[in-house]
């Protein structure tokens, strides 16, 4: 099962090298550095109506994967007793690997049997656009193991004349089987394929079968079958070398794949069938195909029965271009500090053209964070919000450009921050059963308000105490801003002596810390959304979190609380000492002084996760060879360990004696997902559950190791199994690598970013918006030219355009770069679209169904 992936956790571990590079034709040296970027982003919210048990029993223990294809990426947790499950998941991944459908699985879990799939979503690749950025309730469809298919065969076909033994001319169909790529793990592991290759036609189904081959999804098959074509009585010489087409439009060659499945039944992989015809005009055919469900595979059922899912989901594709095609870009957006009126700039014209501004910051947020222009840029904006904020009590209360980038920075740089100060309370919050309940109307039978009281004091009490003393720990980029802020507001309404408290609590309790507490999932503290009753209690505590942080900096007498029972238990915090430690802790993050995060004394969480590892010293080849641990990756080392949570580790790997990490080629062990961790003893030699897993622990554990001394500048792609290395055949373990180790990616494992593949998304981002773009260029004329007062709202009424003149001209910068980057985009494309023929292996014919 993989880990979750959330948005938070992905604003910290996204990498230049984490996602796939798809590249053109070798040969092609124009192109081949553009890099095809795939991420995925979104989350499961609920399901409805889902089919009952027909017993007394009629409640489910429901949960949900996510799968790339047949390749399972993401599994929630299990919502107990449910028809109508709440999962409330997000998610976060980068996609490594090319794929036909994105599908989401609602599953029946069982303890004692194997889980019962209810129903799916499965959604085309090129119909993700259609649902980005939108909730939308779908459907379940009935799942069939007949439809359930991927991969590609490559296949050749012929036609050769041939004279039969009672001398008549007949044709002879060649058809040769050569591989199939991309077959789906059966139970987790490659599968055993094999192919039947048949001549259907309407009174004849001569089947051949190929050999089966063992442990793989990429079966290498090269086998030749010959089928005989019979003549129809008017067969002339002028037809020589064509089937005459009554014949041939009568006539397929049918190939099913199967998993060969020994002492249990075999497992259909998939079919494709090709008519004969297509020898019509030429005597030999050569193509990839797609293969498809089988015949049965789409039996009509009443979808309407099977209940729906809500998902929100977002992909994205970047093209992202070599570093120096974006130079002018980014300069334009990294002067926007200094742009006077900050309306004016390219950054803050960004984020008024998006239809959504969310789109716009976290790229925004990213390249300004990389740069150091973060701070200048968030205090500009902000200042323009305290323009309009008339009342100090709602200070950066809004949900304008500022409050999100400065939401979206915390998540980026406050990830180590958030894990050192509240993880393990978290933990022991969502571990124990303990019931904090206090409202009278909620209380379950048998509850003791009084003792839910106390339970929840103490929760909160640990909580607090432990966040007012965290300021050490405040990444200084925060503490940097948060000073600001302080600034501004103080100048901004100088007679309100906390309102330089309430500017830095508004954001580090009521948008941090108490978010956090609430969403623990959501800031990869948990892998998963707590339960009903855990949820109610997190609620509890960061309302009165929240409401501890606003009331010590405003010294309010009285708490803000609607809820009867909740002024009731906030009276228990209401002492002197919880206003001044309020008033401490705001003054130590928003001080000048600098702060290390990263010096303290803890090591950095980055990673955990079961997989699968070799045993080290180990020469034997086999299942039993692998075993399954927990591992843990911290700042300082690398662990496994039998069961998660265990203190005592099997293995260490001290991080500074890493010196490579690289995927390990399938042919190896016969298994795929597989990476290495070469140290200065034997390689380790590890199993991910899937590609995405497999694909973050080599990104993690490459940035963490990056600065070691020593690094390996080449490696082995293969093992080393009986004597020698699988890939060169060299027969000394010590001899060098055969293959350069792949190209670093920057050191700093907390802000860790990739600015040429954000100033894409920027690029992108202006391509969409440009009619919004030429509105607001349109408006900027209107204004400059029609100087008296405005009678009625007009297009650009929804636009801040303090400055005509100067926003005009850097609308008019950012629309010459875009027209200059479309360019590249365009020649790309079309040498993309050019290169890959129909029916070439990365553009497969889609073969017929049924």
């Amino acid at each position: 099962m993989a880990a979750a992936a959330t948005p938070a956790a992905a604003a910290s571990s996204q990498a230049p090298g984490a996602a796939a590079t798809a590249e053109l034709e070798a040969g092609d040296e124009d192109s081949c550095e553009v890099r095809v970027l795939q991420s995925l982003r979104g989350k499961i919210c609920e399901a409805k109506n889902l089919l009952p048990y027909l017993g007394p029993n009629k409640m489910r223990d429901c949960f949900c994967t996510i799968n790339l294809d047949q390749e399972e990426v993401y599994r929630t947790q299990v919502v107990e007793k449910s028809l109508s499950p709440f999962f409330s998941e997000e998610f976060y991944f980068e996609i490594p690997r090319t794929f036909q459908y994105l599908s989401f699985y609602v599953y029946d879990k069982n303890v004692l049997q194997r889980d019962l799939r209810i129903g799916k979503v499965a959604i085309k690749k090129e119909d993700l656009c259609n649902h980005n950025g939108k909730e939308t309730w779908f459907s379940l469809q009935p799942i069939d193991c007949n439809s359930e298919v991927q991969g590609k065969v490559h296949l050749e076909l012929k036609l050769n004349e041939l004279i039969t033994e009672n001398g008549t001319v007949c044709q002879q169909l060649v058809v040769h089987i050569k591989a199939c790529h991309g077959l789906p793990l059966i139970n987790g592991q490659s599968c055993d394929p094999y192919a039947t290759v048949s001549l259907v036609g309407p009174s004849r189904n001569d089947q051949k079968k190929t050999k089966v081959k063992k442990k793989t999804s990429n079966p290498q098959f090269n086998e030749i079958f010959y089928f005989e074509v019979t003549r129809s009585s008017s067969y002339t010489k002028k037809s020589q070398f064509q089937v005459e087409e009554e014949d041939i439009e009568k006539l397929e060659i049918r190939i099913d794949l199967w998993n060969n499945g020994n002492l249990v039944q075999d497992v259909f992989l998939g079919e494709i069938k090709v008519p004969v015809n297509v020898l019509r005009n030429d005597s030999s055919h050569q193509a990839w195909y797609l293969l498809q469900p089988r015949d049965n595979g789409n039996k009509s059922s009443k979808t309407d029965d099977l209940g729906s899912l809500r998902l929100n989901i977002c992909y994205t594709e970047d093209y992202v271009l070599p570093s120096e095609y974006y130079g002018p870009l980014k300069t334009l957006l990294l002067k926007s500090p200094e742009v006077q009126p900050i309306s004016a700039s390219a950054a803050y014209i960004l984020g008024e053209i998006c239809r959504d501004k969310n789109d716009a910051v976290l790229p925004l947020v990213r390249l300004l964070l990389h740069h150091d222009k973060l701070v200048p840029f968030v205090t500009a904006v902000a200042e323009l919000d305290l323009k309009d904020t008339q009342d100090a009590n709602t200070i950066f209360r809004g949900n304008s450009l500022a409050t999100r980038c400065l939401d979206e920075m915390m998540k980026i740089v406050g990830g180590h921050y958030l894990k050192v100060t509240l993880k393990s309370i978290l933990d022991e919050i969502c571990e124990s059963s303990k019931s904090c309940e206090i409202d009278p109307i909620k209380l379950k039978e048998g509850d003791n308000v009084e003792n839910n009281k106390e339970n929840l004091h103490y929760y909160v009490d640990k909580l607090f105490s432990t966040i007012v003393k965290s300021s050490m720990s405040c990444p200084t980029v925060m503490c940097d801003i948060f000073y600001s802020l302080r600034q501004m507001a103080t100048q901004r309404f100088p007679n309100d002596p906390h309102v330089q408290y309430s500017a830095v609590s508004s954001f580090v309790f009521l948008r941090f810390f108490a978010v956090a507490v609430v969403s623990p999932h959501t800031f990869h503290l948990r892998p998963h959304h707590p339960d009903a009753q855990t949820i109610r209690t997190l609620t509890l505590i960061s309302k009165t979190i929240q409401t501890l942080g606003s009331w010590g900096s405003l010294s309010k007498s009285k708490s803000s609380f609607k809820e009867t029972f909740m002024c009731e238990f906030f009276k228990m915090f209401q002492e002197e000492g919880y206003i001044i430690a309020v008033k401490k802790f705001l003054d130590e993050i928003s001080s000048t002084e600098t702060k290390e995060s990263s010096a303290t004394s803890e090591p950095v969480h980055l990673k955990e996760g079961e997989m699968f590892k070799r045993a080290q010293g180990r020469t034997r080849i086999g299942k039993k060879n692998f075993k399954k641990r927990w591992f843990c990756l911290t700042s300082r080392e690398l662990t496994y360990h039998k069961q998660p949570g265990s203190k005592d580790a099997i293995y260490t790997i001290p991080v500074k004696n890493i010196l490579a990490v690289e995927k390990l080629e399938e042919s190896s062990f016969n298994k795929k997902n597989m990476f290495q961790v070469i140290h200065t003893e034997k390689p380790l030699y590890v199993q991910a559950n899937n590609c995405v897993e497999a694909n973050e622990w080599i990104d993690i554990l490459c940035r963490v190791s990056r600065c070691n001394q020593n690094r390996l500048s080449s490696f082995h792609p293969s093992a080393y199994l009986n004597g020698l290395w699988l890939c060169c055949q060299e027969t000394s373990e010590n001899t060098p690598g055969c293959k350069p180790c792949t190209a670093g990616v920057p050191a700093d494992i907390q802000i860790d970013i990739d600015e040429d593949r954000e100033a894409e998304r920027i690029y992108s981002l202006f391509s969409l918006s440009s009619l919004k773009l030429q509105k607001m260029e349109e408006a900027c004329g209107t204004i400059a030219v029609y100087q008296g007062p405005q009678k009625e709202l007009d297009d650009y009424s929804n636009f801040v355009i303090e400055d005509s003149v100067t926003t005009f001209k850097t609308i008019q910068q950012i629309k010459s770069i875009i027209e200059k980057l479309d360019e590249p985009h365009e020649t790309y494309k079309k040498k993309r679209s050019s290169s890959a023929k129909y029916g070439s292996k990365e553009n497969p014919i889609i073969g017929k169904t049924s």
